[in-house]
């Protein structure tokens, strides 16, 4: 097997070499980041010392790239400043483990070879085991983010552990939390969702554990309640932590005991269900503010995948977006239309604060915007989009040195020109004033372009008022249609 250390300490780098060797193991040496990571592309590595403190960049910084590297090897951290904060986040980004160097070479040697015997196992494992073909229905992509998350559903869907999705809005979750259903022995049993933020606080205990014909006003009938319906199957809790309370202490308990007792029975009704739930929110700060009751989170974190952002895995756009596109031409029967590379362009310059929920809304835009063309381009996309883009390609340095270019001097110049071809010099307010105009005219005609004359987005962007914006338009003579 073979160990890569990373570090600029040269005394430490020949400690950890010779330790290594002395391991049977051989041993290579690498002294910054960029050195290192050249190292890990051209040879297939099993292990990693590396360093915190390099001369071109924190050590932590190259941990992704590592985990992305063909022999995704085990990565130990070794620094000589201690942070608890980084030893958090190395471990939440897949380092093996986080130690100071102030360690015995022992202790060091031990966390090594722990490290490369689990590596061993796990090789072993996965030869003895058969290919599965992973169900991912809709999730497309092969950025190593979203890999890594569809190994995690490989592994939980072998388990019947409680699964906790945190992700930002957008990212996905339901559709993970399906495919961990859709891969687990229970596939053929029911995959309920439940939507905790929209339960009417008044009937969450009766949608989620069922009633019985009289319990209260308007219960006509027996009814199944939710966690019931998911028998066999998965139960999904999308927004856990909209959960009220109350109602977090009574689901504890049924997740402790597999049973519930509908509203005015007075039996329990065992349930075998396994359970996915799914939050955007920083569901430990609220347990720490008592929105959200310790004891369950541990009960739903058996198992925890976090999902990336659209922006995290950009080079997934390309291929999502082209994914939907067929789908859509599929479903309406319209004929396939090519795509401008301007238009991927844009949509890879664009945040997506909104992940792919966002990019699915804009590709529905761009099709409605170019109905009656043979291709689409980044102009059908939509116009508060395009304009972010197009903002955010604008430099700051840029933008402080526009006076310096002669476009932007031009109209300035001209207007100093002009004033200096007569008998005086204008008061400084005056020339002021015109500089302004110029200025104002300027940017509401690219504003109006930039929206397709769509005075509601203009209003958006510029922050102007409706009256405001009409007269300024008017001021200046430019037509809204």
């Amino acid at each position: 097997m073979r160990v890569l250390i990373i570090d600029d300490d040269e005394s430490m780098r020949y400690a950890l070499g010779r330790a290594v060797r002395r391991l049977g193991f051989e041993s290579l040496a690498a002294e910054t980041a960029q050195e290192g990571l050249e190292k890990a592309i051209q040879q297939y590595i099993d292990a990693v010392f590396l360093d915190v403190r390099l001369p071109d960049c924190d050590g932590l910084t190259i941990l992704p790239q590592l985990a992305e590297m063909p022999s995704r090897p085990e990565v130990i951290i070794i620094t000589g400043a201690g942070d608890p904060d980084g030893a958090e986040l190395a471990i939440t980004n897949g380092a093996w483990d986080y130690i100071e160097k102030t360690a015995s070479i022992q202790e060091i040697t031990l966390t090594l070879k722990r490290a490369l015997d689990f590596r061993r196992e796990r090789v072993s494992a996965r030869k003895g085991c058969p290919v599965r073909i992973l169900r991912r229905d809709s999730i497309v992509g092969e950025s190593p983010s979203l890999l890594r998350c569809l190994d995690q559903v490989a592994q939980c869907a072998q388990t019947d552990a409680s699964v906790l999705i945190t992700g930002e809005t957008g990212t996905g979750k339901e559709l993970f939390a399906r495919a961990i259903h859709d891969n687990s022995s229970r596939a053929a049993h029911p995959f309920v969702v439940v939507d905790c933020a929209a339960l009417p606080e008044h009937l969450v205990e009766s949608m989620l554990f069922g009633h019985r014909k009289g319990a209260f006003t308007g219960a006509d009938k027996d009814r199944l309640g939710l966690v019931q319906r998911a028998d066999g199957g998965t139960l999904f809790l999308d927004e856990i932590g909209e959960l009220p309370v109350l109602m977090q202490k009574a689901f504890l308990r049924v997740l402790q005991e597999r049973k519930v007792r509908p509203l005015g029975s007075g039996e329990e009704t065992r349930c075998d269900f396994r359970l996915v739930a799914a939050t955007n929110k920083d569901i430990d700060k609220m347990v720490t503010t008592g929105a959200f009751r310790d004891d369950l989170l541990f009960r739903l974190r058996s198992f925890h995948i976090d999902l990336p952002s659209l922006h995290e895995r950009k080079q997934d756009i390309r291929a999502i977006a082209n994914a939907y596109l067929d789908k859509e031409y599929a479903r309406t029967g319209l004929e396939r239309k090519g795509c401008y590379s301007d238009f991927f362009d844009m949509l890879h310059d664009y945040d997506w604060p909104g992940n792919v929920r966002e990019l699915l809304h804009a590709l529905d835009h761009a099709l409605a915007a170019s109905i009656n063309e043979s291709c689409i381009f980044a102009r059908h996309l939509p116009p508060q989009l395009r304009a972010k883009v197009t903002r955010n390609r604008v430099s700051p340095a840029s933008a402080q040195n526009t006076q310096d270019t002669p476009e932007a001097a031009c109209g300035v110049d001209l207007l100093w020109n002009h004033y200096s071809m007569e008998a005086e010099i204008p008061p400084l307010n005056t020339f002021r004033e015109s500089v302004i105009q110029q200025a104002e005219a300027r940017y509401l005609r690219g504003l109006m372009l930039s929206v397709n004359n769509s005075v509601r987005e203009a209003i958006r962007i510029s922050g102007l008022s409706q009256s405001r914006l009409y007269a300024l338009l008017k001021k200046y003579g430019i037509a809204t249609s």
